[in-house]
C-alpha cells in the first residue's frame, strides 16, 4: 500500500508565470489589429488649398460650357403654356371665319335677341295690365264681375298683338318680311288702345277731386306701353337685318343646290340679261336641241341646268323659244 504524496501549493511566482503563458497563447490566437495611421500631408496641400483647387477646376468647366446656347433654345413650361394658348387662339380665330360657324353664331345671337325681346314685350304688356284694368273697371266693387273681367282686357289685346308681331318676326327671319300697311295699322291700333287706357285715368281732367296731377304718375303708367311700342317697331327691323347677313360663300353639296329660285339671296346676285342676250341664249338652246343635247319640249329647269343661269333667266329663254316657234 503506497502513501499519496501531497501536492505542493503554488507560489506567487508560479501564478505569475502561468498568467504570462496564458496571455502569450491568447495573443497567438487573436489577429493583430493594424494601428490607425494618419495620412501624411504633402507640403502646402491643406484642406483650404484643396477646396480652392476644386473651385478653380469647377470655374474652368463652367467657362467652357457657358458658350453653349443649347439650354437657351429649350422652351420653359411658361413658354410652352403661352404657345399652346396662342395656337388655340389662332385656331379659334380661323374657325370664327368659317361661313358655317358665322351662320351658327348669327343664329344663336338671333335666338337670344328674339327671346329677350319677347320676354321684355310680355313683361311690358303685363305691366300695363294693371293700368288697363283700372281704366276698364271704372271704379267697380272689388271682386265684382266688372272688376274681374276688367283684368281680361289687356291680355286678349296683348295676345292679338303678339300674334301679329310673331308672324312678322318669323317671316323676317326667313327672308320674307311682311310689308303690309294693314298689319302696321293693326299694331298701331292695339298699341294706341293700350297707351290710352294706361294714361287716361291719370290726366289732369280725369283725376278725382282732391288728387293732384303728377308727371311721375304719367311716366310710370306709360312705361309699359312705350317699351311695347319700341319692341314692336324694332324687332322686325332687327330680324330683317339678320336675314340679310352674308356669312361667306356656301359650299356646294353641303347646303343644297347652288340656285334658290324665287328667293332673294345676298350670296349671289343673278346677272340681268337684255333682250339681245335672251335671244342669244335662246339660239344656243336651239342648237343644243338640234344636237340632241336637250329635248324639243325643254323646260325652264333643264334650260337653267344647261346654261347654268338663274331660274328667272331660264324662264325668259323658254318664253323666247315659245314665241319664236309660233
Amino acid at each position: 500500500m503506497s502513501i499519496a504524496t501531497p501536492t505542493p501549493e503554488p507560489t506567487p511566482e508560479d501564478i505569475s508565470r502561468g498568467l504570462a503563458e496564458l496571455e502569450r497563447h491568447l495573443g497567438k490566437q487573436t489577429p493583430a489589429v493594424a494601428p490607425k495611421v494618419r495620412p501624411i500631408e504633402v507640403s502646402g496641400e491643406t484642406k483650404r488649398v484643396q477646396r480652392l483647387r476644386a473651385e478653380v477646376t469647377e470655374a474652368h468647366l463652367l467657362a467652357g460650357l457657358q458658350d453653349d446656347d443649347a439650354p437657351l433654345m429649350l422652351d420653359t413650361p411658361k413658354v410652352r403654356k403661352r404657345r399652346k394658348a396662342a395656337r388655340e387662339a389662332s385656331r379659334l380665330h380661323e374657325l370664327a371665319q368659317d361661313p358655317a360657324m358665322r351662320a351658327w353664331q348669327a343664329a344663336r345671337m338671333l335666338r337670344l335677341l328674339v327671346v329677350v325681346a319677347m320676354v321684355s314685350l310680355t313683361l311690358a304688356l303685363a305691366w300695363s295690365t294693371a293700368g288697363v284694368q283700372h281704366f276698364a273697371s271704372e271704379g267697380a266693387t272689388l271682386w265684382s264681375p266688372s272688376w274681374v273681367f276688367a283684368w281680361l282686357v289687356e291680355p286678349f289685346m296683348s295676345m292679338a298683338l303678339l300674334f301679329v308681331v310673331g308672324a312678322r318676326a318669323y317671316l323676317a327671319t326667313r327672308g320674307q318680311p311682311i310689308v303690309s300697311r294693314t298689319l302696321v295699322r293693326i299694331e298701331g291700333v292695339f298699341l294706341a288702345l293700350t297707351f290710352g287706357m294706361n294714361v287716361w285715368p291719370y290726366l289732369p281732367w280725369s283725376l278725382p277731386e282732391g288728387k293732384a296731377f303728377t308727371v311721375s304718375g304719367i311716366v310710370l303708367h306709360i312705361l309699359g306701353p312705350s317699351i311695347a311700342v319700341a319692341i314692336v317697331i324694332a324687332l322686325p327691323i332687327v330680324l330683317s337685318a339678320f336675314a340679310r347677313l352674308d356669312h361667306g360663300p356656301i359650299s356646294k353639296g353641303v347646303t343644297g343646290p347652288e340656285y334658290r329660285p324665287n328667293m332673294p339671296s345676298t350670296y349671289r346676285a343673278e346677272h340681268t340679261y337684255s333682250s339681245a342676250d335672251i335671244d342669244a341664249l335662246a339660239a344656243r338652246v336651239r342648237q343644243m336641241i338640234a344636237d340632241g343635247e336637250l329635248p324639243a319640249d325643254v323646260g325652264a329647269a333643264s334650260i337653267r341646268k344647261a346654261l347654268r343661269c338663274g331660274m328667272d333667266t331660264a324662264r325668259a329663254v323658254r318664253d323666247a323659244l315659245a314665241e319664236q316657234a309660233t
